[in-house]
């Protein structure tokens, strides 16, 4: 009697043993499925974000890793006080900073702003019929904006503001749409009539920038020796309608999409210097662009 309890009792372990390997296996493999679900969701969440988006958060040129810090706060200097920091390669007569259309460096949204250009560049221009690159497009505002002479790639010049531009395009996805980037043109059909725009300057603009376009003290000229060629994107009337009816007057932007055109026009028949480029903006293409090549 006592050999079958000892028996009964053995089986009834090995069962139990049984029903507890196959329960951990069973409730396991449960978990396991789960978890791999729960993980696959996590993934698809993941890639379901935008990858593209991009946040207007440029960070201060002091706040760089001090590896890059000197370069960028010398491209800063350049972008804000260009005469003293780049002046062998601006127009003698040029009063005119890199600023004067990039506000704070740049760093401003009430202006072209050039923050995430570090992350957009290579770019096709109709102008250069090519892809260049953020160096190359730097070289023409000297030549076109500034009316001087675009600083070699490899100078201290160029490679300073190519440090402080990817600098202040941190965290910007490659190629990212930026939200506050400023369209080509407004598409307004309205024709520019320079004869109200003469009068749209002289009551709103000339405060600023000086009855005969001269400048003054707080605001560039806008024609004039001292002022950009008619070879800059500034001279065309539909880029300089847009940035004064989006940014002026500065601080308190009040002008109408008519308006702005109008005044565009008016500056646009100014007299100001010639462009005379000083190097081939054009690609060589050696290779032919067709396809199957």
């Amino acid at each position: 009697m006592k050999n079958r309890s000892v028996y009964l009792g053995l089986v009834l372990a090995g069962v139990l043993l049984v029903f507890g390997v196959w329960a951990l296996s069973f409730f396991g493999s449960t978990l396991s499925i789960e978890r791999v679900a729960l993980d696959s969701d996590a993934a698809t969440t993941r890639v379901a974000v935008p990858s593209s988006q991009a946040l207007f958060n440029p960070p201060r040129p002091e706040d760089a890793p001090e590896s890059i810090r000197e370069e960028v706060m010398l491209g800063y200097r350049i972008m804000t006080e260009t005469k003293k920091y780049a002046g062998q390669y601006i127009g003698k007569d040029s009063q005119l900073s890199c600023s004067s259309c990039h506000f704070e460096g740049g760093r401003s949204m009430e202006s072209f702003s050039l923050v995430g250009v570090g992350a957009t560049y290579p770019r096709y221009r109709d102008r250069n019929e090519y892809t260049i690159d953020l160096g190359i497009r730097i070289q023409g505002c000297f030549d076109r904006s500034m009316n001087g002479t675009p600083p070699p790639l490899d100078s201290q010049v160029i490679q300073s503001l190519l440090v402080y531009l990817q600098w202040i395009s941190t965290g910007i996805p490659v190629y990212a749409k930026l939200p506050w980037a400023v369209p080509e043109s407004m598409d307004n059909p309205h024709k520019p009539d320079p004869v109200n725009g003469e009068k749209v300057y002289k009551d709103v603009c000339a405060r600023c920038h000086g009855l005969d376009g001269e400048g003054t003290d707080i605001a560039p000229p806008v024609w004039g020796d001292g002022a950009y060629n008619d070879g800059a994107g500034m001279h065309r009337i539909r880029t300089l309608s847009i940035f004064a009816w989006r940014f002026m007057p500065k601080n308190a932007p009040s002008l109408t999409q008519e308006e702005a055109l109008d005044v565009a026009g008016y500056i646009h028949e100014k007299p100001r210097p010639a462009f005379k480029p000083t190097h081939s903006d054009k690609i060589v293409r050696l290779i032919p662009l067709t396809e199957g090549n």
